[in-house]
């Protein structure tokens, strides 16, 4: 159990060494939606996603060499970041209040190591988690909080229960 928190917040920390650069791109070329709500929540860029016969699906690389997706989950689009250093899906509080968690119903009892320090994160399922024809049910992640996330990972509780995924050609293949 210690050895898989470790191996969690590892990925965490790696992960926050790349996104606040990330994040920074990502959020200066958005703006606040008149309603108040960022930009990520009203508009989901659009994404390189390709999508194969059958349930398959390829992302080209951003410039940066990341992976970004538009991923329903819970039946709401959100852009994420494909990363094989995360254990679980990662999201921030903001996130999970659009994908319909009450902030208060959370329990943040989970310790992980982040590049802004150690913060605390919550346990939770997202209920099914899409991209293409791939759809996966009860999906484990972990929300974190805003300050120490910017946006939503993609990572091993998703890649995991793949057939298979690589990286060929400047692209990942997910195929379930």
């Amino acid at each position: 159990m210690f050895g898989r928190l470790l191996t969690f917040a590892g990925g965490i920390a790696v992960a926050a060494l790349v996104i606040p650069d990330l994040a920074s791109s990502y959020l200066s070329s958005s703006k606040p939606a008149d309603t108040g709500e960022t930009a990520a929540s009203s508009v989901v860029p659009a994404t390189t996603a390709k999508y194969t016969a059958g349930k398959g699906v390829v992302l080209e690389a951003d410039r940066s060499g990341h992976f970004f997706g538009a991923f329903r989950i819970n039946g709401r689009t959100e852009r994420g970041m494909v990363d094989t250093g995360a254990s679980t899906i990662a999201i921030n509080v903001s996130t999970a209040r659009r994908l319909g968690f009450s902030p208060a119903t959370l329990t943040f009892d989970v310790r992980v190591g982040t590049a802004n320090g150690e913060v605390d994160a919550a346990r939770t399922k997202l209920n099914r988690v899409e991209i293409g024809g791939i759809s996966l049910r009860d999906v484990d992640a972990f929300v974190l909080p805003d300050k120490s996330l910017s946006g939503m990972l993609v990572g091993m509780s998703f890649l995991s229960r793949l057939s298979s995924y690589r990286v060929e050609d400047g692209a990942l293949h997910l195929v379930r």
